[in-house]
């Protein structure tokens, strides 16, 4: 079919056109017959034009079959329209129309294609295409797509190199579970797709090459929700001859340039370091919002009960046992902060749905004396050292807990969230960046009775603690600091890195404390541990989650609005149907047979 090919856009048109004849392709986002005059509002990527068809006009009797969702070719003058509608950048032109064209019809939609869509987000996914017509979501992606810009000119400005790294590869051990891709051609033999790219970018440092950036898809077989998505996609960035403060250098000049071109915000840096052990001891969570920086910080009393032999307080005998807490302003952030009765009751119950007894507080009333249900188990000298120590002023209210040492710091951390969602305490318009250092390098799984690595096991260990990955004390290898950093943006890990260990001895020593034996290291990473003994500089890198990037960028909380088609919690693509069965015959030439459920 011959169709006349559009002059201009949907958004582009403004009073300085008038006059001139234009031809616009779209589709009809909205019609409305007033006295006769029909109005069409013509949509495309770029915005919503209104078009105008008088009862006179010849294609009259084509624009009364145009229904919402009808793909068109509008030809016409472009006039100044009598009543302005200023919420549109359009708005003050239309098109009086001398031909119309019904490129191809539509059915009706599932759902109105609008920016306010009332549509569950099952039935958005289910029709994905239809989705993605709406100008919040195309935005979405116009600005995934400016970033994207932003972190090639940056990084190619920076002398990096982009290389390319194979999505079929080895299955190796990071954490979480690989999606595996069976061989046809090697029988029994399975590729794995990339939980990282992280064995490459190593092996590209080896090879020299210095400067490295990609950004990549990685996969990992894991529980979702809505800031993970099985496949997603990182900025992966390594860098030879570099220390710790270099990573974080050029990292945060990224985020400068991307906040500036983005949002024109000037970020300040350096951004706000931390260490891991002074963020869980002082927020209760390893990645602190530090938009509530000084606010409602924990505070170890440990030390001031320690003579105390009551119920509550009593810790004789419990090994890493604390008793911590955190004061709330009467005002926080210019907001009223009142702990009610009902509220008190209402934390409390969470508390307990989290495995504790309850919720201690102690309040400064109005006419400034302490109320408390655990001032009965308190001496007057305990009183006035708490009350020294917490330094409460009139309306403020201290919560605190007694249990095991880092289970209590995690649940203050999350009692200081739910109070500052609750309270609405975060700004939205606020970007707060620090970067949290010094990780412990392993964590021991207590359900199969091993070390795992932390963040990953090529992380290198602090110099200071080199020596410990000799021990055989579960307490020293736990307290292994590595050179391992995460970058977190309100509450958000948005990257993570490390200073990687270049030397095969220190490998090794880091697979035999998460169980790899030598004759497993070789078979799993021994191409690694041989490119180590060729000259491989020290180097270290981060990558970044790009998703979450733009999501934060675009305000939203779930990155699947921010993909163009994400898979559902339950790693379900609705619209396509994926994964799917597939043939006896395919799974035949894989030399596969499915088990059958019921079978032991």
């Amino acid at each position: 079919m011959e169709y006349k090919i559009r002059t201009h856009t949907c958004g582009e048109l403004r009073e300085k056109d008038a006059g001139i004849i234009v031809t616009l392709n779209g589709w009809v986002n909205k019609k409305r017959d007033l006295g006769g005059i029909l109005f069409i509002d013509i949509r495309d990527r770029y915005g919503i034009t209104q078009i105008r068809v008088k009862p006179d006009s010849p294609v009259y009797s084509i624009a009364e079959k145009v229904g919402l969702e009808y793909v068109v070719s509008v030809t016409g003058k472009v006039v100044v329209r009598e009543n302005k509608n200023k919420n549109l950048p359009t708005g003050d032109i239309e098109i009086d129309v001398t031909n119309l064209q019904i490129l191809n019809e539509s059915q009706i939609t599932p759902f109105v294609v609008e920016d306010d869509v009332k549509a569950s987000e099952e039935l958005r996914l289910q029709y994905r295409y239809l989705d993605l017509r709406r100008k919040t979501m195309t935005d979405n992606l116009v600005v995934r797509n400016q970033v994207y810009q932003i972190v090639h000119n940056f990084y190619n400005s920076k002398n990096f190199i982009e290389v390319e790294t194979p999505i079929l590869m080895k299955s190796t051990p990071e954490g979480a579970r690989d999606y595996l891709v069976p061989s046809r051609i090697h029988k029994g033999k399975f590729y794995a797709l990339p939980q990282s790219p992280q064995t490459y970018k190593q092996l590209l440092m080896v090879a020299g090459l210095d400067r490295y950036v990609q950004i990549c898809k990685c996969f990992r077989d894991e529980d979702l929700r809505s800031d993970r998505q099985p496949e997603f996609t990182q900025i992966d960035v390594e860098m030879s001859f570099v220390n710790q403060e270099m990573i974080f250098n050029i990292s945060e000049e990224l985020f400068q340039r991307i906040w500036k071109e983005v949002l024109d915000v000037n970020l300040e840096i350096p951004f706000d370091r931390i260490t891991y052990d002074e963020a869980i001891t002082t927020y209760g969570i390893d990645k602190p919002d530090f938009r509530l920086k000084d606010e409602m910080k924990i505070i170890d009393l440990t030390q001031l009960f320690s003579a105390n032999q009551t119920t509550f307080f009593n810790l004789n005998g419990k090994k890493n046992f604390v008793v911590a807490g955190f004061k709330i302003n009467r005002v926080i952030n210019n907001k009223d902060v009142l702990i009610t009765r009902k509220i008190l009751d209402n934390l409390s119950d969470f508390i307990k749905s989290k495995g504790y007894t309850g919720l201690g507080y102690i309040k400064l009333n109005e006419d400034n004396k302490l109320q408390s249900p655990l001032l009965k188990f308190l001496s007057e000298i305990e009183i006035e050292n708490l009350y020294k120590k917490i330094n409460l002023v009139q309306g403020d209210t201290f919560f605190l807990l007694v249990g095991e040492k880092l289970k209590t710091f995690q649940m203050l951390g999350e009692l200081r969230i739910k109070i500052a969602e609750q309270f609405s305490l975060l700004s939205d318009n606020e970007y707060s960046f620090v970067w949290v250092t010094d990780f412990p390098l392993f964590k021991y799984n207590e359900e199969l009775k091993r070390f795992e690595g932390e963040h990953h096991i090529f992380t290198m260990p602090k110099d200071e603690h080199l020596y410990l990955l000799d021990s055989k004390d579960r307490e020293n290898i736990e307290s292994i600091r590595a050179n391992c950093y995460d970058l977190v943006l309100n509450g958000n890990e948005i990257g993570s890195g490390s200073l990687r260990i270049y030397n095969s001895e220190i490998q090794q020593k880091v697979f035999n404390i998460i169980g790899l034996s030598e004759a497993e290291s070789r078979e799993k990473f021994g191409f690694m541990l041989d490119a180590f003994k060729y000259g491989a500089p020290p180097h270290g890198g981060i990558a970044f989650g790009y998703d979450r990037i733009i999501a934060i960028l675009r305000g939203l909380k779930s990155i699947r609005d921010v993909i163009a088609f994400p898979k559902t919690v339950s790693a379900v693509s609705l619209m396509d149907g994926s994964p799917s069965y597939v043939t006896k015959e395919q799974l035949d030439e894989l030399h596969l047979q499915i088990k059958n459920s019921n079978n032991n």
